[in-house]
């Protein structure tokens, strides 16, 4: 069934909402002041992305939190995406 022009306009104008609802609350995010002496490294990043789903399910009912803060910057990023990859298939997952 082909969409109306009318129907278009609503759907353009939702997402334009909610596009402006989530940078609005984006924008009220703050990080919580450093305490760590050390920060995680590309080791730490590797374990957070593999317990990814864990870590979500955890940050719901808890305050608990998926990625680390302070972390080591790109080493962190690195080991974070490779970990989350190796556990939520990768590349992959999409080929079969």
């Amino acid at each position: 069934m082909p969409l109306t022009q009318d129907s278009r306009t609503k759907r353009l104008e939702l997402l334009a909402v909610l596009f402006a609802t989530a940078a609005i609350l984006a924008a009220c995010a703050t990080q919580p002041v450093a305490a760590a002496s050390e920060p995680p490294g590309f080791w730490a990043g590797l374990v957070h992305g593999f317990t990814i789903l864990f870590s979500l399910i955890g940050s719901i009912v808890t305050d608990y939190r998926i990625y680390a803060f302070p972390n080591s910057g790109g080493w962190y990023d690195f080991g974070y995406f490779l970990g989350a990859s190796m556990f939520l298939g990768g590349g992959g997952a999409s080929t079969r």
